[in-house]
């Protein structure tokens, strides 16, 4: 059984936690105790005396084990900027995000881990998100939103993941533009020129139905 699965997104805003919580879900279904893991969030606000941060909190919500809020996010930070700017002085340190993934693999048949934005994103000043997915050497999904230009941008991040010598396990496309012209050939476009499998389509939802969403994805661990 994998360990779990790094997911990313061709760009920020593209349905990467939608997909991380139906993955969350899926698995319930199926009897597997899968955790969620959010390392580094930014455009986070107080709750309880902490940073918190939405995604995040879906993450543990939807999680099919419950773990402490500072497991499921080390990092949180207030600024909703781009992580290298939001962290002000502080220092991403990888041991750190490690140790509490340690903490998540141990209480979970498997983790899913959300990075911050695309590929090649920043999670601090010093680190992106590749740098993150190497240290953690899982499997990587990678969120597609549909829309103009998507093809460069997921040909471009499967091809890199590729090159930091990780595997792509596959890749779901998200429909964040309602009624996109041309949708279905830009899916069949993409099909047939990614290497990684088509795992399912997240379609645009007025809100979120993560049971329905549950049941668009395919993943085999």
């Amino acid at each position: 059984m994998a360990t779990g699965f790094f997911i990313t997104g061709t760009d920020t805003d593209v349905g990467k936690t939608w997909a991380t919580v139906a993955l969350l879900r899926g698995f319930s279904r199926q009897g597997i105790k899968a955790a969620g893991f959010k390392p580094v969030a930014a455009g986070c606000f107080w709750q309880a005396g902490r940073l918190v941060n939405q995604d995040a909190l879906l993450i543990q919500e939807h999680a099919g084990v419950y773990l402490d809020y500072a497991y499921v996010n080390p990092y949180a930070f207030e600024a909703p900027l781009s992580p290298h700017i939001a962290c002000g002085d502080v220092i991403v340190n990888l041991d750190t995000i490690q140790a509490a993934f340690n903490t998540l693999k141990q209480a979970a048949d498997c983790v899913l881990v959300e990075g911050a934005g695309g590929w090649l994103s920043p999670l601090s000043r010093e680190l992106v998100n590749a740098d993150l997915a190497r240290l953690l050497a899982l499997p990587v999904i990678v969120a597609v939103g549909m829309r103009l230009g998507c093809i460069n941008h997921a040909r471009l991040t499967v091809q890199a993941i590729r090159l930091a010598g990780l595997t792509c396990a596959g890749w779901v496309a998200v429909e964040i533009v309602p009624d996109l012209v041309g949708f279905e050939e830009t899916l069949e476009y993409l099909q047939k020129s990614l290497e990684a499998p088509l795992l399912g389509v997240l379609p645009h939802l007025p809100a979120a139905d993560f049971d329905l969403l549950a049941g668009c994805i395919t993943v085999q661990l």
